[in-house]
């Protein structure tokens, strides 16, 4: 069996392909990459490095020639992302592949969060493909705070514009795990999974932060217009105020607030707690400090 990772050199398929590589030989996993000199240390393990563009439809059916479990991992060109996923889709069906995992996001059929749009619309596109497959719905990731964090540690106050909206945080690296056992096991297919940690609201995160850190956190409300300005006055492009600002209303709708034990069935063990990701990623951040 020959499992194929796209975007393998980005920070979620990194890890998958570490984590597929405890449960399969090297043999059998194969990545897509845009650069394959970036990946020369998978092909140094035994890893079949391949070059495939998400632009370039005849590069993905090369790419995915022989392959029988591709894990599709989103593309973050948030400006083209619907036409890769469509190509990347009908590349896979004239390379036969017989089985697709693709990491979505919360809720994504019936999401009103706009960015999520090319989400639903690729679940809906490899569903009429007829190539079997599974969803991997991921909810937030814990290390998606880290500048929060780091403005933080810096002395600035907790900035919220989410109201009490909450959202399953949860360590990239759970994540991945759960995509290496979907690729590697059986009875997932045509599964949709949500994927989802620990529900907190970012109040209750700043909270866990403080005791963690062992610091005052100075938390800070503020409505749709001041989150906006403070993301202008930050050097964010107009184009991406809006996006961040619509997210934070959506989150305090309720966007990312999941009941799900789907994560942790798939992980066959409790979700890695949110005080113990929060303080490995602090020393992490105090070893990047010190380099």
């Amino acid at each position: 069996m020959k499992i194929l990772v796209t975007g393998a050199t980005g920070k979620l398929g990194s890890l998958i392909v570490e984590e597929l590589l405890k449960l399969v030989p090297s043999n059998h996993v194969a990545v897509s990459v845009r650069d394959p000199e970036k990946a020369t240390h998978l092909l140094e393990r035994g890893v079949d490095v391949r070059y495939g563009n998400f632009n370039e439809y005849d590069s993905l059916v090369t790419a995915f020639s022989g392959v029988d479990r591709l894990l599709m991992i989103s593309s973050d060109d948030a400006i083209n992302r619907k036409k890769q996923h469509l190509t990347a889709i009908r590349a896979a069906q004239a390379a036969n592949v017989r089985f697709i995992a693709y990491t979505s996001a919360p809720k994504a059929d019936v999401s009103t969060v706009e960015p999520f749009n090319d989400h639903r619309i690729t679940e809906e596109a490899i569903k009429q493909s007829g190539i079997t497959y599974a969803i991997l719905r991921n909810n937030w990731y814990i290390e998606n705070e880290v500048n929060t964090f780091q403005a933080i540690l810096n002395g600035a106050p907790w900035v919220i514009a989410s109201s009490q909206g909450k959202a399953g945080w949860a360590p990239r690296m759970d994540y991945a795990e759960a995509a290496a056992r979907v690729l590697t096991g059986s009875g997932h297919e045509n599964s949709i999974y949500e994927l989802t940690g620990e529900l907190l609201t970012q109040e209750e995160l700043a909270r866990l932060f403080a005791e963690v850190s062992k610091r005052d956190v100075q938390i800070k409300y503020v409505e749709a217009e001041e989150y906006s300005h403070m993301l202008s006055e930050a050097g964010i492009p107009d184009a991406f105020v809006s996006i961040l600002v619509h997210m934070q209303l959506e989150i305090g709708r309720g966007a990312l607030e999941i009941e799900s034990s789907d994560l942790r069935n798939l992980l066959g063990r409790q979700v890695t707690s949110l005080k113990k990701a929060v303080l490995e990623i602090l020393e992490e951040m105090h070893e990047d400090n010190h380099k």
